[in-house]
């Protein structure tokens, strides 16, 4: 586990464990990514970058706290975020998503097509 700015990296198989145990994983990616590929877990708390500080009030404190983005660098500025409010047990996940898909953990997908293509299967059905 190595450390960034005194944040701790989690492999995906840790945070997954951890999360098993109570920990609080944070998805701060924005709605629309979250909407192509997520975390198939229990309790993910789904807070974008841009607003975390005005929801700092639904990050529990006293938990182990794991953020996640796409690759691991939004989540480590979460994490910085955090600390600066008073969290002490706060990690990275390492990799992000892309790390934990890539390792066979739990994820579920968007299964058919782009926004757009299912506005234009909307459109079409009321023609």
């Amino acid at each position: 586990m190595k450390t960034r700015k005194g944040i701790a990296d989690l492999s995906p198989e840790k945070a997954l464990e951890l999360t098993r145990k109570g920990a609080v994983l944070v998805d701060v990616r924005n709605p629309h990514e979250i909407m192509r590929v997520a975390f198939d877990i229990p309790d993910v708390l789904e807070i974008p970058l841009g607003s975390l500080e005005t929801r700092l009030d639904e990050i529990p404190v006293k938990h182990k706290v794991i953020l996640a983005c796409r690759r691991g660098n939004r989540s480590l500025w979460a994490a910085q975020i955090l600390m600066d409010h008073g969290h002490r047990r706060i990690y990275n996940l390492k990799h992000g998503i892309i790390g934990w898909e890539k390792e066979g953990l739990p994820v579920s997908k968007q299964t058919s097509g782009t926004p757009f293509s299912k506005l234009l299967q909307l459109f079409q059905k009321k023609t």
